[in-house]
């Protein structure tokens, strides 16, 4: 689960499906979700899994422990941000093992997951897609089938090459402000309606105490 993972199925729950959860720390798991002991046994008799993973090694050990247990026709849908060659590698194995594999994925942060309002990039087939559509419309409020096995991660790495760059330009814009003299909060107003304005800016100001609430007041 962790930190994205976790609202994601909370929302799920709230929705009203069966949901099991594992996490790897020792979490106390939200009321709506099952407790699994280990993750080979979380995903047994499941339709649909989603993984939220750090990088393309863990999930490829996941996908190791777990593709085995999980049901024939069954669907695994990893929303973690990977490599593109993992992506396509875990859906070669999904499909030996008689699965389907959606690599899908997310843009909108912590805040977004527990909102329920990220956006899901993915890549695979379009009949696996569209069974999990409706849970994407749960946990998000938008969903690209970008193409075929690894198409998710390859949006996500343009994306956040965007990302990036207007982060990057976000944090020497306020640096400058700062040199000159500039109240932060006055310049994050002009900045969010002007033609500098970016997702940077505009949802994740990275300043304290100013604009919405983003990682920098934490």
């Amino acid at each position: 689960l962790g930190n994205m993972g976790l609202p994601m199925a909370k929302n799920l729950a709230k929705a009203g499906h069966q949901v099991t959860g594992f996490d790897t720390a020792d979490i106390d798991m939200p009321e709506g979700i099952h407790a699994a002991a280990d993750a080979a046994s979380c995903v047994a008799g499941c339709e649909v899994v989603v993984t939220m993973l750090p990088n393309g090694a863990i999930l490829q050990k996941v996908a190791d422990s777990i593709l085995p247990n999980m049901q024939k026709g069954a669907v695994l849908c990893d929303c973690s941000t990977v490599d593109v060659r993992s992506a396509r590698l875990v859906a070669s194995q999904a499909e030996a093992a008689g699965l389907t594999a959606i690599d899908a994925p997310v843009s909108g942060g912590i805040s977004g997951a527990e909102a329920g309002t990220l956006t899901f990039m993915a890549g695979g087939s379009e009949a696996g897609f569209n069974v999990v559509q409706p849970l994407f419309n749960i946990m998000g409020n938008k969903a690209v089938h970008c193409g075929e096995a690894g198409a998710g991660q390859s949006v996500k790495i343009c994306n956040n090459m965007i990302l990036g760059v207007t982060m990057i330009a976000t944090c020497e814009s306020i640096a400058l402000g700062d040199k000159l003299g500039l109240d932060r909060e006055k310049l994050f107003d002009v900045l969010s309606t002007s033609s500098g304005s970016s997702w940077s800016v505009n949802t994740y100001f990275p300043a304290p105490d100013v604009g919405p609430k983003s990682p920098a007041d934490n």
